[in-house]
């Protein structure tokens, strides 16, 4: 399935949160409406943002509210899977507005891809990439090789859950992109945030990221990497066909989207 689909890339520069939100929903309802023959990525750069998923716990998010003024800090409940998270300025964020329809109606399967495109990134810049079990998202680090273990198709390694917990709080493994999705009659939206420079990282440190006590979030410069926002755009657009069999070589797009 999806053979010969088109993948479609928007940049939209840097954008308020709010404003994203809405334009994601009013495609994927569109796109329910009336589904087109390719698939689109959205890709942006946001002003300082904290969003609560349907997963939240009250007390991942900071209880003094002057650390949220002091810090301009929206805070936005959404629809997505996951935790608490912060989007801000030097972290590449990815929406896929995808029809699994035309790919494979499996919400689990997804998630793994969305993880396969984020770990090739990685491996561009030259880190170690790998997932963590039970934890979605993309992490970097130096675990022992008896921590690993290969689980998906991919052949990138996973850090076996009994292993994870004491590696996160050593800091031996960092978590560098954080994943959380939502769907609807199989269109997707939702997506992906890669801190690329060290710029987001003061942020998370007021909140339970991902709602996981002791994590270190870290970014592709901290870990030595020197990718622009761009580059790692284009990185992250070349790997989709290569995650997602069947979809053609991305093609950005200029067309001007809004809400319908």
């Amino acid at each position: 399935m999806g053979e010969g689909r088109e993948l479609r890339v928007v940049d939209l520069g840097r954008r308020e949160y709010r404003e994203v939100l809405e334009l994601q929903r009013a495609v994927a309802r569109w796109r329910r409406a009336t589904p087109p023959d390719h698939d689109l990525l959205l890709l942006v750069e946001h002003f300082p943002v904290i969003t609560l998923g349907r997963s939240s716990e009250p007390g991942h998010l900071p209880a003094d509210a002057e650390w949220l003024k002091s810090r301009r800090l929206d805070v936005v409940e959404i629809e997505r899977g996951g935790d608490i998270t912060y989007h801000g300025p030097g972290q590449l964020v990815g929406y896929p507005i995808l029809d699994l329809r035309a790919h494979r109606m499996d919400l689990h399967w997804y998630l793994r891809r969305i993880e396969e495109v984020l770990l090739r990134v990685l491996t561009v810049c030259g880190l170690p990439a790998f997932r963590v079990e039970s934890y979605t998202g993309v992490w970097t680090g130096d675990p022992p090789d008896d921590a690993l273990a290969v689980v998906e198709r991919d052949g990138f390694g996973t850090v076996v859950a009994g292993r994870a917990d004491p590696l996160i709080r050593e800091g031996a493994i960092r978590k560098v992109a954080s994943i959380g999705v939502h769907a609807s009659r199989w269109i997707t939206w939702h997506g992906f945030a890669l801190n690329v420079t060290r710029e987001p990282l003061d942020n998370f440190r007021g909140i339970v990221a991902c709602g996981i006590r002791g994590v270190e979030m870290t970014s592709l410069a901290s870990e030595g990497a020197s990718l622009t926002l761009r580059e790692a755009g284009e990185a992250a657009a070349r790997a989709f066909p290569v995650a997602f069999p069947g979809l053609t070589s991305p093609r950005p797009t200029e067309v001007a989207l809004r809400a319908r």
